[in-house]
């Protein structure tokens, strides 16, 4: 999902901007500055646009405010994260240092920027944003956070350009990122995959820092590779540029239809991949494991390999996983159709009937347990989405099922249903209560 983040000095209306974009009252709005200090964050839509809107505290070095350094690092974070970005000035105070202070820092940073001068109530005072243009912001526009005037028109002006997430996807093809620690090799596997030094490679670890996008094509099938600088342990972030490094792999990870997690097989299954897998899982990412520098490995055997990756971490037990050498380019022909099938598995839908039938089977060689005297009744299944398969199962009562039975059904659906390498999500709905008369 896209994001727009809401930036400015204190008290220009950047709260007041986020309630009206999102329709909501969820950020506190007053005169008084420095209310805002954490970042809030909320869905919204635009033209089709599906986006996700970033209210920050406002911005100034000079304040009083213990938290002014914090609520400043909360504010570089969401410009960072963002997409698009929407300065916040006041219209009738003029430029101040801070606004050219700030228009700079943001000009920087390369992104779209759209500059918001609040509190224009309407058309009559349109002329004041002639004052603003020496920030050297482009896109300017005169908006009235407080009663909605042109706020659909900034909104516009922010996203031009972009297009719906359906439709980049099949432009840009499968989005497939390379994501694992620092120094195991992701660089050198892209470089490799596209037979080109696309990439710095260097044995020092961290030497990757941005996320880069290079658009490949394969047997006819468009995908855009996504090398991502490596995740540290939190306690090895020392500089800001690793903690955005960090970052920029977490949207890595959120944009990708599916994730390639690189292992180095010589140092095997560290907390850090856990940690990694474990993002992917919860991100929904359709997941293939490749295990890095095989060629340097004597000795051991793959299926032990195998068996202590899945006794460390048995949620990637549904993944594919591959042995291979980014540096002879050993195995690396595989990748590619295996990348496909996981795609094609996340996509995959299954008609109500069938799930009911398995449903029905699989209660019918387990049957759920009693709880408190009362034991749980499936009404009907259903699936609700793809990418990650999503599916509902309509109950008597969500809490009659033990987590260790909604793990006893997912096994059972992997093993009738091809879904590899993607994450299921499983929900329960209880019958709804009827009313009292």
């Amino acid at each position: 999902m896209y994001k727009l983040a809401i930036v400015g000095r204190p008290n220009v209306g950047k709260s007041a901007l986020f309630n009206r974009v999102c329709k909501k009252r969820i950020a506190i709005v007053d005169e008084a500055e420095g209310i805002t200090r954490d970042r809030l964050y909320a869905e919204a839509e635009c033209f089709g646009i599906s986006f996700e809107v970033i209210d920050t505290g406002g911005i100034d070095p000079r304040s009083p405010d213990q938290f002014r350094d914090e609520i400043r690092q909360q504010a570089e974070i969401a410009i960072e994260e963002a997409d698009c970005i929407v300065m916040v000035v006041d219209s009738r105070v003029g430029i101040t240092e801070l606004d050219e202070e700030l228009a700079r820092e943001l000009l920087k940073t390369g992104k779209p920027i759209t500059l918001a001068v609040n509190k224009i109530d309407d058309h009559t005072h349109e002329s004041r944003i002639h004052a603003f243009y020496p920030l050297g912001i482009s896109k300017v526009i005169g908006i009235s956070a407080i009663q909605g005037y042109q706020i659909a028109e900034l909104l516009e002006m922010a996203w031009e350009g972009f297009t719906p997430k359906e439709e980049r996807a099949t432009e840009h093809g499968i989005q497939l990122s390379v994501i694992g620690r620092a120094n195991v090799g992701k660089s050198t596997l892209v470089n490799t995959l596209l037979k080109e030094d696309r990439c710095v490679v260097s044995t020092i670890a961290g030497t990757t820092r941005d996320s880069v996008d290079i658009p490949i094509t394969v047997e006819g099938q468009k995908y855009t590779l996504i090398d991502t600088a490596g995740i540290r342990r939190k306690k090895a972030e020392h500089a800001v540029v690793d903690k955005f490094a960090a970052l920029r792999t977490e949207r890595a990870i959120e944009r990708s239809d599916v994730c390639i997690l690189l292992f180095d097989v010589q140092e095997g299954m560290t907390s850090q991949e856990k940690k990694i897998a474990t993002q992917i899982e919860q991100s929904g990412k359709s997941c293939i494991v490749v295990m890095n520098k095989w060629d340097l490995v004597e000795g051991f055997r793959m299926e032990h390999c195998l068996q202590a990756l899945y006794t460390e971490c048995p949620f990637l037990s549904h993944c594919p996983i591959l042995f291979i050498s980014a540096l002879t380019a050993r195995n690396l022909d595989k990748i590619f159709p295996e990348v496909q099938r996981v795609y094609e598995a996340s996509k995959t839908r299954i008609s109500t009937h069938q799930l009911n039938t398995f449903v029905e089977r699989a209660m019918q060689i387990n049957h759920p347990p009693m709880l408190t005297g009362k034991r749980l009744r499936v009404y009907y299944m259903t699936q609700v989405d793809v990418q990650p398969p999503k599916f509902v199962l309509f109950v008597n009562n969500p809490t009659l099922m033990p987590e260790s039975y909604k793990r006893y059904l997912i096994n059972q659906f992997r093993k009738q249903y091809t879904y590899s390498g993607t994450p299921l999500q499983l929900h329960l709905r209880g019958k709804p209560k009827r009313a009292k008369i």
